[in-house]
C-alpha cells in the first residue's frame, strides 16, 4: 500500500513538473466589428446629409453655404464691413438657440444664455467650434450640423442620437487674448 501511495505521489510529482504549455491567445475578430461599424456611420451620414440638402433646397429663403468642416450655414445678419475673425485663444460672446430640423426648439436663447468661449481652447461641440470661427462681430448665423459635428450617438437629455441639429448664433463680441 506505501508503494502504491508512493507511486501515486511520484507520478503526481513527475506530471506537474512537466514543461508547462503555453495557452493559445484568444482571437477577437474587432476588425469584423469595426468594417461594420463604419459601413453603418457611413449609411447613417448619407441619410443625414440626404436630409439636410432635402431641407436645404426646401428653403427659398435663405442662401446656405457648404462650409469644408461638414456642415452647412446661411447668414441671418451679415457683417460686411469688419474683417475680423476669432481666431485660437480669442475669448468670444455669444448666444444661441438648438433647434431639430422641424424648426421644434430643443434649447431656447433663455435657456441657455450668453456663452464665453476661448476659441480652441475650450471643450464645446466640434460644429459650434469650427462654426465660430467663420462669424464676425455682431453677426448672427443658422447653422445646420449633421449629428457628428454636434451631439453625435450619444445625444443627451432631449436631443436623440445621431440627430442633426440647427444652432442660430448671434457673436456679440470677439476680445483678442493673443497679446
Amino acid at each position: 500500500m506505501k508503494n502504491n501511495i508512493l507511486f501515486i505521489l511520484v507520478s503526481i510529482l513527475l506530471i506537474s513538473c512537466s514543461k508547462p504549455e503555453p495557452r493559445k491567445p484568444i482571437v477577437r475578430k474587432t476588425s469584423s466589428f469595426m468594417s461594420e461599424s463604419v459601413k453603418r456611420n457611413i449609411v447613417l451620414n448619407k441619410i443625414e446629409e440626404d436630409t439636410l440638402k432635402h431641407k436645404i433646397e426646401n428653403d427659398s429663403v435663405n442662401v446656405y453655404i457648404s462650409s469644408e468642416y461638414g456642415f452647412w450655414y446661411f447668414y441671418n445678419k451679415k457683417d460686411t464691413l469688419d474683417s475680423k475673425l476669432p481666431v485660437k485663444g480669442d475669448e468670444v460672446i455669444f448666444t444661441y438657440e438648438i433647434r431639430n430640423l422641424q424648426d421644434s426648439i430643443i434649447y431656447s436663447l433663455e435657456e441657455l444664455g450668453v456663452k464665453n468661449y476661448l476659441v480652441d481652447r475650450e471643450e464645446l461641440i466640434t460644429g459650434l467650434q469650427d462654426g465660430i470661427k467663420l462669424m464676425k462681430k455682431g453677426e448672427t448665423v443658422t447653422f445646420l450640423f449633421p449629428s457628428h459635428k454636434a451631439y453625435g450617438y450619444t445625444g443627451n437629455e432631449r436631443i436623440q442620437s445621431n440627430e442633426p441639429l440647427i444652432y442660430t448664433v448671434h457673436l456679440k463680441e470677439i476680445i483678442n487674448k493673443n497679446k
